[in-house]
């Protein structure tokens, strides 16, 4: 629902779910995630069009991280990673739909994300210090690159994303994040250009990227940061 409602800027609150064709609203026995579109055989059951199979992988992917955190996690560091999990989940989508990443939800993360770390890892000053260097790195590689190239090279809602996943994560899995998210933006820029997809100048959606990078570091960035380090022991 915020996935697709948030672009349009309709409430995620009101109405309740609702067909995007015919607009009819869904009875809760086909609002269970999965199992519904696969007994309506994707399609609604009022008009009869195809139900996009985005909501059901959606789904599932949102379903198996909730599981991992359950099993890597104890409350309450549960709960701050679950909601960090969605955010992220919300802005890999949202990004590669719209290329937009909205404020409504980097903005209060940036809040909670910092909020969290008084009582939980990474602890505030970590925190502080992911969110200031994560926003402002980002900030500044887009600045220079505006200066030489007079042209924009980074949109100012990945600058807010990354601070907010500084403000979750603390500066070492922030950084952690930024080197995995630009591993993976290069391969699949080349892959693009390989493939005749896309040239030099391509907006790639930097912010789906740092999603994935994000949810890497959340689960077991710890681990590479200590294996990491461990060459240098």
């Amino acid at each position: 629902m915020c996935i697709h409602r948030l672009p349009l800027r309709e409430s995620v609150m009101w109405p309740s779910s609702r067909c995007p064709h015919c607009r009819a609203q869904l009875k809760p026995y086909d609002n269970i995630p999965v199992v519904s579109y696969l007994m309506l055989r994707g399609r609604c059951r009022s008009c009869g069009n195809a139900i996009s199979a985005q909501y059901p992988i959606i789904e599932l992917l949102t379903g198996i991280l909730f599981f991992s955190a359950f099993m890597l996690f104890d409350p309450p560091l549960l709960y701050q990673r679950l909601l960090f999990a969605c955010a992220m989940v919300v802005l890999f989508v949202i990004d590669l739909e719209h290329r937009i990443l909205p404020d409504v939800i980097t903005l209060p993360g940036i809040i909670l994300g910092l909020i969290f770390s008084f009582f939980l890892p990474p602890g505030w000053l970590d925190s502080l210090i992911g969110l200031v260097v994560g926003g402002g790195s980002l900030w500044l590689m887009g600045e220079i690159y505006f200066r030489l190239r007079h042209e924009e090279g980074m949109g100012f809602g990945d600058v807010k994303m990354l601070a907010m996943i500084g403000a979750f994560l603390g500066w070492k899995l922030m950084l952690l994040t930024l080197v995995l998210s630009s591993f993976i933006g290069s391969i699949v820029g080349v892959a693009m250009i390989v493939l005749k997809r896309g040239d030099m100048k391509y907006a790639l959606p930097f912010g789906t990227f740092l999603a994935v990078g994000a949810l890497v570091a959340a689960v077991a960035g710890d681990r590479i940061v200590s294996w990491y380090a461990s060459f240098y022991y």
